[in-house]
């Protein structure tokens, strides 16, 4: 691209455009998963979506390839692009509450955490994520899970509106009355049909208080406390949220200096609901086994969705694998122990998460996100610093994933999938029948496959 073609860009162009050589590229470019590096050659930020609309159609007239970043946690590193136009929408991260409405408009550059921290404030919250650092485009345009979604669903189901640019740099509006296919598409289908500029949510009542907090065993322990915790889970309310995961314990406050570095099940319950209903709902759980720490306790809802930031923040490699499980079985828990022991990084885990419930209460067909059955799923977090040790650390969590295939319900989270899974894990994620119908829908609104830097659904014919 030449001066004056950059010039052309700039003029009129709210947010910032950024050159290789310019102070903030190496920032912008720089994504969660420190195992992608990749350089852009030009990084806009817009301001709205004025900006996107230019920065499409400029990209589009000179056959650049387009990649986007909302938060930039996906594993696969979809965010950027190698020698085209990346559009980098964290600068666009307001979040407008209406607590009377229980709506939400949110725009594609704030995390999860931002929008927990203004519904919040009216006593009001939007389901999906177990990490506060995570984008809420993402999360959102995968599906989206978390500690509500057993009561509240998952993040896709109180989606009610979708503002975006188009391949053609046009802007256009998606929901259940305009555009309803494009928005059913939207709803789990990924970043496959534009650049989202807005998302409207539908929001949901929760206290600011809730009982919440880890539970840590000895890893000796953990075939007993997972199935006990399964147990009290398939008989308890939909309130209750759970994730399980072994890996290294971290330097954590609540937990004795000695065991920091050692192999533990770390159990991390919470309940969507007042808290002292949630002490009787709980105690079950907390009166599994011998733990070495409880740290379950009323918590702020905003504080208790940061506790595992710093365990799953920037600077690491990363390489996931996923399943889903239509239950926690004797034989699935003792594949996952198993596997555990070769744990070799502190950063690893193999965590599991409750689902179902609310989930399961709607219809497949009703969103791309396709497994609502499942009772679990289940990732495979390989997480190191060290580039020669990629292999080892890939090598581990392929193992583990093949390990129990066999225990799984098929298919994979569209949210964790890594770069080397290719079309086979797109059409994993969604089923041959779903996947079809995204790609009509593909057709229609990115027949040239435009934006393909994300879990890519090629258009149909």
């Amino acid at each position: 691209m030449s001066n004056d073609e950059i010039d052309a860009l700039r003029s009129g162009f709210r947010g910032a455009v950024l050159l290789p050589t310019e102070e903030g590229y190496d920032e912008a470019r720089s994504i969660w998963n420190a195992a992608i590096d990749r350089h852009p050659a030009v990084v806009v930020r817009p301001l709205g979506a004025a900006d996107v609309m230019a920065a499409v159609r400029f990209a589009r007239e000179r056959s650049l390839e387009i990649s986007i970043r909302g938060g930039g946690h996906h594993v696969a590193g979809h965010a950027v692009t190698d020698g085209g136009l990346m559009i980098d929408c964290s600068a666009m991260k307001s979040v407008r509450v209406n607590p009377d409405g229980k709506r939400a408009w949110v725009e594609p550059g704030a995390l999860l955490h931002d929008v927990d921290v203004e519904t919040q404030a009216h006593g009001l919250v939007l389901p999906g994520g177990f990490i506060s650092l995570v984008g809420i485009s993402g999360l959102t345009l995968g599906g989206g899970f978390g500690y509500l979604s057993r009561s509240l669903g998952l993040t896709v189901d109180s989606l009610r509106s979708v503002e975006l640019v188009t391949a053609d740099g046009e802007f256009v509006t998606a929901s259940e009355s305009e555009n309803s296919e494009l928005f059913w598409a939207l709803r789990g289908g990924g970043g496959n049909f534009g650049v989202v500029t807005a998302f409207e949510f539908g929001l949901h009542e929760l206290e600011p208080t809730v009982l919440a907090g880890p539970i840590v065993y000895d890893v000796a322990d953990a075939p007993d406390v997972m199935a006990a915790v399964t147990d009290v889970i398939r008989a308890g309310p939909d309130e209750i949220g759970c994730t399980m995961a072994i890996r290294k314990a971290p330097p954590a406050p609540f937990l004795p200096e000695e065991v920091h570095g050692q192999s533990v099940l770390i159990v991390t319950v919470m309940y969507g609901g007042d808290v002292s209903a949630g002490e009787e709902v709980l105690a079950p759980i907390r009166a599994i086994g011998e733990p070495i720490a409880d740290a379950v306790g009323p918590k702020p809802y905003t504080v208790f969705q940061t506790m595992f930031d710093a365990v799953a923040g920037l600077g690491a490699r990363n390489y996931w694998k996923t399943h889903y499980l239509a239950e926690l079985s004797e034989e699935a828990i003792g594949v996952i122990c198993e596997r555990a022991a070769d744990i070799a990084s502190p950063e690893t885990a193999i965590s599991m998460m409750a689902l179902g419930r609310e989930i399961s209460r709607r219809p497949a067909d009703s969103t791309p996100y396709q497994y609502r059955d499942a009772e679990w799923v289940l990732i495979i977090q390989a997480r190191w610093r060290d580039p020669d040790e990629d292999e080892t650390h890939t090598g581990w969590a392929r193992g583990v994933f093949e390990d129990l295939a066999s225990h799984a319900t098929g298919g994979v989270y569209l949210n964790a999938t890594s770069p080397d899974e290719g079309q086979a894990g797109v059409r994993d994620a969604f089923g041959t029948e779903t996947y079809e119908r995204l790609a009509m829908v593909k057709a229609e609104w990115d027949p040239e496959n435009v934006f393909h830097l994300a879990p890519n659904v090629r258009p149909g014919a």
